[in-house]
């Protein structure tokens, strides 16, 4: 089993895994491609921050997702909010 964290494949399922979410959402849930990534992009930028950081990469392949997903995280959480009802603030939460 360590044999997965230390060829960094445990992240690489868990990026599968998030992409199967990604096709599902967009096919049988009827979000839009856009909603879809902004979603789960963040997660998944931070996901190859851990695979290269398992692989022992130079510390600028760690921070560049990092760093990344957070104006992703943000572009999301705008995207949620001007599509929330101005009445309806549980869609941001």
């Amino acid at each position: 089993m360590a044999w997965l964290f230390a060829t960094g494949h445990a992240a690489d399922a868990v990026l599968v895994v998030i992409g199967i979410e990604l096709v599902w959402l967009v096919t049988r849930s009827g979000w839009r491609v856009v909603d879809a990534t902004l979603c789960l992009a963040p997660g998944a930028l931070m996901l190859a921050a851990l695979r290269a950081a398992l692989l022992g990469l130079d510390w600028r392949w760690v921070a560049m997702p990092l760093l990344l997903s957070f104006p992703v995280h943000l572009a999301d959480l705008v995207r949620r909010r001007r599509s929330a009802s101005p009445g309806d603030r549980r869609a941001t939460d």
